[in-house]
């Protein structure tokens, strides 16, 4: 074996990836790999930079920068009780909470997946947002990834305030089934304070709430929302948008990001929210540049890179941040599709999956943290005898 190599001058790593889901968290996978890089540089000075993209694992990437993480009891995707974990972060501008949509009604959720996509709600986090105006909160940063609902944010609003109506003036529940009999929606209860709030919108998914690039007929799937359902799902939700959008006086169906988390990013742009890319504002919120200033090298990843990656998640905007301060980025993933190395080859110097052979997708899972640890070192090793020597 060979020894961790001396240096006058130690390297500086950044490494900023984004969770491999369903196996380790974004800070978990940068110390995975810091494990590595310092077997052949003991001294290296790893600078840990956990990303995300506004999905799941957003929360954990900006606290770990520093903040205070809370929980609260709100009511998850399918109306039982569950216990939501969010963040509050001193800013200069203010107390700022970051709000996970998938802490509240995560597709990971087995409760909130037991039960039919269609009487699904996003109630949740308009109680959670509202606890936060309670406690004098007027800046949020919502990521909206990971969700399990198709109610175009229905839900939320109604715990805001918005009231829902069918055409005999009876309350209808604000899930896809009951918004197919909505005939009108009343925001004269909606929380005058969210008129007064910030509300940054953290997403990859830059869909339109309705049509064949909507919510509905692009993620409803992955959701459980059967195919012959689709068609009249999002007729439901175009309806519903067009009453909301003229109760309110404002347009955002059509906006970038309207069909994020099923709808989510339509009610908050709804009630004046700015639509930004999550990775963005995370590279931002942890830091990224400063981190990458002076850097040798930099790292990124996720559990899978495919074209997908190139539409601006996570490690793409890492790549692009790197290249912007001449620092030479490698990608290393869990899996790595073949069919994309032509294109991410000309991003990444270098693209890397963790199997080193045949190995199932279960086994990859368990020993992801090994995995990434002796793939890091091998790259490591590499690039040192690539370097001219001193």
């Amino acid at each position: 074996m060979i020894n961790a190599v001396p240096a006058a001058h130690p390297p500086i790593v950044v490494v900023a990836p984004d969770s491999f889901k369903g196996s380790l968290d974004a800070p978990a996978v940068c110390a995975a790999i810091a494990t590595g890089l310092r077997r052949v540089w003991r001294d290296a000075e790893v600078r840990a930079c956990p990303m995300a993209d506004g999905g799941e694992g957003t929360l954990d990437a900006v606290l770990s920068r520093g903040g205070e993480r809370r929980q609260h009891d709100v009511t998850g995707a399918g109306g039982k009780r569950r216990s939501a974990a969010y963040g509050v972060v001193a800013m200069r501008e203010g107390p700022t909470a970051i709000v996970e949509a998938a802490q509240v009604v995560g597709i990971t959720d087995p409760d909130g997946m037991a039960v039919p996509v269609a009487a699904r709600t996003t109630r949740g986090i308009g109680e959670l947002l509202r606890v936060l105006l309670d406690a004098g909160v007027r800046r949020f940063m919502v990521g909206l990834g990971g969700s399990s609902t198709n109610d175009g944010g229905a839900g939320m609003l109604a715990a805001l305030g918005l009231a829902l109506a069918d055409d005999a003036g009876r309350p209808v529940p604000p899930t896809p089934a009951g918004l197919a009999s909505v005939a009108r929606v009343d925001a004269s209860g909606l929380d005058p304070r969210l008129a007064q709030a910030a509300i940054t919108i953290m997403s990859d998914v830059n869909n339109p709430l309705c049509g064949e690039r909507g919510a509905t007929a692009i993620f409803g799937p992955q959701k459980g929302v059967p195919a012959d359902d689709i068609a009249a799902i999002d007729a439901t939700l175009a309806r519903y948008a067009q009453l909301a959008e003229r109760t309110l006086g404002r347009n955002a169906a059509a906006l970038p990001g309207a069909g994020a988390a099923g709808g989510v990013g339509f009610a908050l742009q709804l009630v004046g929210g700015t639509f930004r890319s999550g990775a963005e504002v995370v590279a931002d919120l942890i830091g990224l540049d400063a981190a990458l200033a002076g850097a040798d090298w930099a790292f990124t990843g996720e559990g899978r890179t495919d074209a997908q990656t190139l539409l601006r998640k996570a490690p793409f905007v890492v790549a692009e941040r790197a290249r912007a301060a001449g620092v030479p980025i490698t990608l290393l993933s869990g899996a790595v599709d073949a069919g994309a190395l032509p294109e991410l080859g000309r991003i990444f110097a270098g693209c890397f999956a963790l199997p080193a052979g045949p190995l199932s997708l279960a086994d990859c899972i368990a020993s992801t943290e090994v995995l990434l640890a002796d793939r890091a070192e091998q790259i490591a090793r590499l690039w040192v005898a690539a370097r001219p020597r001193a």
